[in-house]
């Protein structure tokens, strides 16, 4: 199977229904050895393009996961930017707010880590999450201060699905591409990775009773994931639902997807002009008498 990031796609004005979407897909490699192989040419391809996004110095890329838990966000992240130089690249993870986040409006402590022109920013978890853990815990939205007249849940998601659209607009047009990816993973997929967090000592940490609670909200979590993919996929700041039932081929997936998006870009190293050649030829003449 060959890798078609439009198979993943979600279009500007679908209207998602997750059912429909698999989490489970022929696998694009024939084997462990295989898929090794072809990540190593994603990630060497992808290392290449963000040196020269890094030296051309007119692009930001924003990476955005969010999953269910066990879906591989962390697995997926270290593994396809496992090539890429430290000095281009920053991962953020947003766990609950402070006191002084919720102080602001709920955009403000992720557009502090924002990357900058010529780097690769990752957010694992975002801003979405105040459109799906605070729609499908309505308390954490009644403890963000807002003024009662703001907390009417007919209108809020919507106000909050335009502030976002409104952002990634705002950052596209300042050189911000940003691509958003759903690991789409099935219930009974999770139920054996929390079994095997169970089973292996040295994956006890990741495993709590709060993953376990937050299961039961699996429906409800669904029907928030939908409505935020239907709301906030646009042509500038698409959409992926990539299938995460197999950790492998998601890797090859998502990675296959970020070099796509590098290779859109219009971006070529620094033209050196007749005046910066001669002052290099001049610096290679005194250099050369060294010797």
């Amino acid at each position: 199977m060959k890798i078609n990031s439009q198979d993943f796609l979600v279009q500007e004005g679908d209207k998602v229904e997750l059912d429909k979407w698999s989490t489970l897909v022929e696998p694009v490699y024939s084997s462990k050895k295989h898929y090794h192989e072809l990540l190593k040419e994603h990630v060497d391809e992808l290392s290449s393009l963000q040196r020269l996004q890094y030296a051309s110095n007119r692009y930001a890329v924003l990476l955005i996961f969010q999953a269910m838990d066990a879906a591989g966000k962390d697995g997926a992240i270290r593994h396809v930017m496992s090539g890429v130089n430290p000095q281009g690249c920053q991962v953020f993870s947003f766990k609950h707010p402070s006191a002084i986040e919720l102080d602001h409006d709920f955009l403000w402590r992720t557009t502090q880590c924002l990357p900058e022109r010529g780097r690769i920013g990752i957010f694992n978890r975002s801003y979405y999450e105040e459109v799906l853990i605070a729609r499908v815990h309505p308390e954490i939205l009644r403890s963000q201060k807002l003024p009662d007249e703001m907390l009417d849940e007919k209108i809020i998601w919507q106000e909050r699905y335009r502030s976002i659209v409104d952002l990634e607009n705002h950052l596209y047009r300042n050189g911000t591409r940003i691509i958003k990816f759903f690991l789409h993973l099935s219930k009974e997929e999770q139920r054996k990775r929390f079994l095997d967090r169970i089973d292996q000592p040295e994956k006890n940490w990741k495993f709590s009773m709060a993953d376990i609670e937050e299961r039961k909200f699996w429906k409800q979590y669904m029907h928030a994931y939908e409505q935020c993919l239907s709301a906030t996929s646009t042509e500038t700041a698409p959409w992926y639902v990539v299938p995460a039932d197999d950790k492998k081929n998601t890797r090859l997936i998502i990675s296959e997807i970020i070099v796509d998006t590098f290779k859109s870009l219009n971006m070529r190293y620094p033209e050196t002009d007749p005046q910066r050649q001669q002052e290099l030829l001049s610096i290679r003449k005194q250099l050369m008498k060294e010797s």
